[in-house]
């Protein structure tokens, strides 16, 4: 049986996929970071989850983060083979779950703040994690350069996960809490 740990790390490296290594502080390793973070909150809203067509969105939304993740690990001249690409399918699949939940729910007519459920706040710390991961990848393309449909999903992502964590909501009979400003 192989062992998980290495040691290579030690020094405060890591290496992409393609040999190359890199400081475990760098924006590559960040923004990767976040999606893998991202990805472990999906996995919590899966597993909390009694509804088993989301649980199979989720394992899918799952897959298509681990593909992202795949992509940010990785820097094109150094690729030995080809990456699972992500495609527009993808980002459509997200707007028709969000249009089929939208059916579902009240019009918003107020900001809503996180919370009402427990489940309502896990779907909501996913959507913030996931605007992390998109500001890094942001920040990573504007370096770097990225394919754009990386940030694209994750846009999209977040607007799902806000749409979840409302029909969650509703599900669970919880009141939207409402942001009232202060006058």
């Amino acid at each position: 049986m192989s062992k998980i740990y290495t040691k290579t790390g030690d020094n405060g490296t890591t290496g992409l996929i393609g040999g190359e290594r890199i400081s475990k502080g760098e924006l590559r390793i960040e923004a990767y970071g976040s999606v893998d973070e991202l990805n472990s909150w999906i996995g919590l809203l899966r597993d909390v989850s009694k509804n088993m067509e989301r649980r199979v969105l989720l394992k899918e939304i799952q897959d298509r983060l681990f593909t992202i993740g795949a992509e940010l690990a990785s820097i094109p001249e150094g690729r030995a083979k080809k990456l699972p690409d992500l495609i527009e399918d993808d980002i459509e699949l997200l707007e028709k779950e969000m249009d089929a939940m939208n059916e579902k729910l009240p019009s918003l007519r107020h900001f809503v703040l996180p919370g009402g459920a427990i489940n309502v706040s896990y779907a909501h710390l996913a959507r913030t994690i996931c605007r992390r991961a998109e500001r890094c990848a942001i920040r990573l393309h504007d370096e770097a350069g990225l394919d754009f449909i990386l940030i694209k999903y994750l846009n999209r992502l977040s607007d799902y996960l806000f749409v979840l964590s409302r029909l969650i909501g509703k599900e669970e009979d919880a009141e939207e809490v409402k942001w009232i400003p202060r006058v």
